[in-house]
């Protein structure tokens, strides 16, 4: 004797050897045999054997048409030996028997089960909506399947174009059209990104590379709402016998900061560094700083950018020369020999920028050898000259403290586009400029020590800012006023570009009180001590800081790219940073190259460049030969911005 029985949800047959009241000993046609409880078992049967059994049942299931076999049951609970006897006229067989087990079995929308071997017809309404459902979903199958096809044909349905950039972005994986992109995607071996743009989900890689970007992280578009803001500030004092010069690139048009110096006798200067007060209008929690706060820092990229700040409030602030505009000042008096510095002062006034000066314009006549000849007249010379000796002293006394000289060797490079920045056609200007630039090391002299200085007055007043500090090698931000060893500051804190990055307008806010109320900052300061919204300030600036340097190093790729097609080249050197990955010489370009012997660090190759992917921002390159090996000249630094861990300072 056999018995077929349910066990985890499938059908098995099997031979009995013993029977006890409540279980039963069987053995498959393997030999192995098993107990079963008896309320797993369906029905007993004599022939024919469980595999015929197993075999025969489902071939002759699936000649029995459920919805008949509906129609002909009465809409009550009934067992199999009753509809087998209903059905076939006589009583079943135990292969027919079985055979309408598997059919109720795999038809639940007709027939819902109630027990071991018990079903019931499901009522006429619930089948109906039932089997609508089930139409439903085969049509929408075929949908899927077409769009598949289409898609593999070298076409982009309506439905999934319209829905393109969600896809890429927000995807929901439940739908259609999603499962749809992923079955081509799989057919293709290419990603959703590469199947939408080769089917002109977008003009080019450009248009993609941007509206992803802006689809998540500006869902609601690029525009302020418009809002009033306080402009009057005819209250504060005009600095008297201040000639403050700005200095940056040409493409700059948020002026931060200005530079200022009068002689003192016995070698003595007065320094002032003037920076744009837009905290006089961006209060705390106002619409203006939620604006702010929701961006974090102005996006830059090669040929535009997206400010932090609505343009009003930009035009309002910024330094822009032969106007008169609030400042926050720091004047100090330090001895431009030595370096020592003997007081410093904060200052709310009104200022008027003489001029603001531009990188492009002067480099190429401010350079350190006509620096170091007295004799040579320098454009504005009575500004830059003293502003420059008193730099190197100032640095000097950095590098005591640091342990080594400053490496300011590394060189950055200028994007410019003559063209709109939307169109990959826009011929695209990459110029280096080296970091050790005089006028780049004169400005930034000087905004490190407004940033220390400023820093440790925060401290002295003992309110709380955001610092940014470096020991042991690890940089971070912290509200706590610690050493930068790198820079070699005993404090720093951001606060010299307030109308680009939403930390320094935080520490100008403080900066404000104490240059308002001295000794009582702390009573009227807009942040305590412990204020928990400055530590989620930091992990909110670095997150949003980290995604917009990301962006920006993604398009200044890819617009290395299309520098690299524009001029035709296909040949080109580069140093080995470690093991295949090299940097581009005169280019800002970091890449693997296939076939790469094992050559020293800073060697220098010779590349042949193979295929461009403006999509994924990778370039195919070929090692063809070294063109010497000579000692290292790649720094750590360098090394740290392959491996994407370069920390700004």
């Amino acid at each position: 004797m056999y018995v077929l029985f349910e066990e985890d949800g499938s059908f098995k047959a099997a031979e009995i050897k013993s029977e006890a009241d409540t279980t039963l000993q069987i053995e498959f046609a393997s030999g192995k045999r098993s107990k079963i409880k008896r309320n797993q078992c369906i029905f007993q049967f004599a022939s024919p054997t469980p595999d015929n059994l197993l075999t025969q049942a489902p071939v002759l299931a699936a000649n029995i048409d459920p919805t008949f076999l509906w129609e002909v049951t009465p809409q009550a609970e009934f067992n199999l030996d009753a509809i087998g006897t209903d059905y076939f006229g006589r009583s079943p067989t135990s292969i027919e028997k079985a055979s309408l087990l598997w059919c109720l079995h795999q038809a639940p929308i007709y027939f819902h089960r109630r027990g071991k071997g018990l079903y019931q017809p499901a009522p006429p309404h619930i089948l109906e909506a039932a089997l609508a459902g089930q139409e439903k979903k085969r049509l929408q199958a075929l949908e899927q399947e077409t769009w598949v096809q289409s898609i593999v044909e070298g076409n982009l349905p309506e439905p999934i174009a319209e829905l393109a950039l969600t896809l890429i972005t927000r995807p929901d994986k439940n739908t259609q059209i999603f499962k749809a992109l992923d079955r081509a995607s799989q057919h293709l071996h290419q990603s959703p990104e590469q199947i939408l743009l080769e089917r002109g989900a977008w003009p080019h890689a450009l248009a993609l590379h941007k509206a992803k970007f802006l689809s998540l992280n500006f869902p609601k578009g690029l525009a302020f709402n418009p809002t009033e803001f306080d402009t009057a500030f005819d209250h504060l004092p005009l600095a008297q016998g201040v000639r403050p010069f700005s200095v940056d690139d040409i493409s700059t048009t948020e002026i931060d900061d200005a530079i200022s110096v009068q002689p003192l006798a016995g070698g003595w200067l007065k320094v002032g560094v003037h920076i744009a007060v837009p905290a006089l209008a961006v209060k705390r929690n106002s619409v203006l700083d939620d604006m702010a706060r929701a961006r974090m820092s102005t996006v830059y990229m090669p040929g535009e950018k997206i400010p932090m700040l609505p343009d009003e409030v930009i035009n309002t602030f910024s330094l822009n020369a032969g106007r008169i505009v609030p400042a926050l000042s720091i004047y100090v008096e330090a001895h431009k020999e030595t370096g020592e510095t003997r007081t410093f002062q904060t200052t709310l006034e009104r200022i008027e920028v003489v001029e603001n000066l531009r990188h492009n314009q002067l480099d190429e006549q401010v350079t350190e050898e006509a620096l170091n000849d007295i004799s040579q007249e320098l454009p504005h010379n009575d500004w830059l000259r003293p502003l420059w000796q008193l730099s190197l002293a100032l640095n000097k006394k950095r590098e005591i403290i640091r342990g080594k000289p400053e490496s300011n060797s590394r060189i950055d490079y200028n994007f410019s586009l003559d063209g709109t920045a939307d169109d990959p056609d826009t011929p695209v200007n990459i110029v280096p400029r080296r970091r050790d630039a005089p006028l780049d090391r004169l400005v930034a002299e000087y905004m490190i020590l407004a940033n220390s200085l400023w820093g440790g007055q925060l401290n002295t007043h003992n309110l709380p800012g955001i610092y940014r500090s470096q020991q042991a090698g690890r940089v971070r931000m912290s509200t706590q006023a610690l050493p930068h060893e790198s820079i070699g500051v005993e404090q720093y804190s951001w606060c010299t570009s307030p109308l680009r990055r939403y930390v320094d307008m935080v520490n100008q806010r403080q900066l404000l009180a104490v240059a308002e109320h001295g000794i009582s900052a702390a009573l009227v300061a807009p942040y305590k001590p412990r204020d928990p919204d400055l530590f989620a300030l930091i992990g909110a600036f670095e997150s949003q800081y980290a995604t917009w340097n990301e962006f920006q190093d993604q398009m200044e790729r890819y617009w290395c790219l299309r520098w690299l097609q524009q001029q035709n080249i296909t040949q080109c050197t580069a140093k080995v940073l470690r093991d295949d990955l090299v940097r581009f010489e005169d280019l800002p370009f970091i890449t693997n190259v296939a076939g790469m012997p094992n050559l020293m660090r800073g060697a220098r190759v010779l590349l042949s460049l193979e295929r461009f992917d403006e999509l994924g921002l990778r370039l195919s390159c070929q090692y063809i030969a070294a063109l010497d090996e000579a000692e290292s000249t790649v720094s750590e630094v360098e090394l740290g911005v392959a491996d994407n861990l370069q920390e700004k300072t």
